[in-house]
């Protein structure tokens, strides 16, 4: 088969881009689409992990290392263009000489979810989703509600990351293959936990189209997702055959370890494991050009990159190669979520024609 626009190539929808710094005015190009979600970090140094997207503007700031309320910065991602984005000054993003990971996602259509009148959840939404590609961006304001639902514009929910924006709040993460409301956040390393039983509650399992608000043991006014009044973006994902995956594995503590099949060669994994303490594990394929994928950065914190021998990646999926506790511990659980890089199936099932 010939690889046309759509999810059979699936570089239209995600890529890595890496590039160093100049202390000035950066134009970031050949990305060869304009990214709606922008995730930043610096790998030579311990600025943190700055994340832009297009429903909130460019100059919008939010930070996976920590809890921090949304900032403006007008010397950081000031612009997002037609090949990449631009950038200002600032050492977080552009400091003169540094290294840099950049990870983009494309969404693509706007999208208003009137609640009242589509019946699709009970709080209103908007945003801008790709369905093609199973990802949107949203924002809605919080009411108070214990069990309000919030629309995403997909069918088929993997993966909701949701985050207050006008005050402090953790990165509440639902992964389909945590059970009930267990939950997850990105700025920290705890393992998976109940939100109805955390203060600050969380979110539920996850509907077909929509995502439960759990209030926690401190009320509805304690409430990280939902509290009235406050304002909160989501990053919602469906799991589309030969570009993206939302797993799970269990490891072996074995340097031939578990495999996991994806159904395709990735481009970008990060794992967290849920049943003990451990970090946010990010790895790519640009970092890494070969096996062993050992370039490590952690959502939950600024630490510069690392190097530990970690897994490959392999035509269909990757391959632990580590005893390393954070991707590989025995009998211990991991989540995962997984974009490609190429397809070993086109989005129809067909076995792709080697490149």
């Amino acid at each position: 088969m010939s690889y046309t626009n759509g999810l059979d190539k699936p570089s239209d929808y995600f890529t890595t881009k890496l590039y160093s710094g100049n202390g000035g005015t950066l134009n970031v190009t050949g990305l060869d689409f304009q990214p709606d979600w922008c995730w930043l970090k610096q790998r030579n140094g311990t600025y943190g992990h700055d994340l832009y997207d297009v429903v909130r503007s460019a100059t919008k700031t939010l930070n996976t290392n920590n809890t921090n309320a949304e900032y403006t910065s007008a010397d950081r991602l000031t612009s997002f263009n037609s090949d990449g984005f631009t950038l200002g000054s600032n050492a977080s993003v552009n400091g003169s000489s540094d290294t840099y990971a950049s990870w983009n996602w494309k969404a693509g259509t706007s999208f208003t979810n009137d609640a009242s009148a589509t019946g699709i959840g009970s709080i209103d939404s908007t945003g801008s989703v790709n369905t093609d590609a199973g990802f949107s961006i949203g924002t809605y304001t919080g009411n108070g509600t214990d069990g309000a639902t919030v629309g995403t514009g997909l069918t088929g929910l993997s993966l909701v990351i949701a985050k207050c924006r006008n005050a402090t709040g953790g990165w509440v993460v639902k992964h389909q293959s945590l059970s009930g409301d267990n939950n997850v956040y990105l700025q920290i390393t705890n393992a998976a936990g109940s939100a109805a039983s955390a203060g600050s509650g969380g979110i539920g399992a996850l509907n077909n189209s929509t995502f439960p608000l759990v209030t926690g043991t401190s009320g509805a006014s304690s409430s990280q997702v939902n509290k009235s009044g406050n304002t909160h973006v989501f990053y919602a994902f469906a799991e589309k055959q030969g570009y993206s995956k939302f797993g799970s594995y269990t490891g072996n503590d074995n340097a031939d370890g578990t495999f996991v099949y994806l159904g395709f060669k990735p481009a970008f994994v990060m794992i967290k494991r849920t049943n003990s303490v451990n970090d946010w594990i990010m790895l790519d394929n640009k970092r890494n050009g070969f096996n062993v994928v050992d370039d490590r950065l952690l959502a939950n914190t600024n630490a510069a990159e690392a190097t530990t021998n970690l897994l490959d990646f392999t035509s269909t999926g990757m391959k632990m190669r580590a005893t390393y506790g954070g991707v590989n511990g025995a009998s211990d659980n991991f989540i995962y979520m997984a974009f490609a890089e190429e397809s070993f199936v086109s989005s129809s099932g067909v076995p792709a024609t080697a490149r």
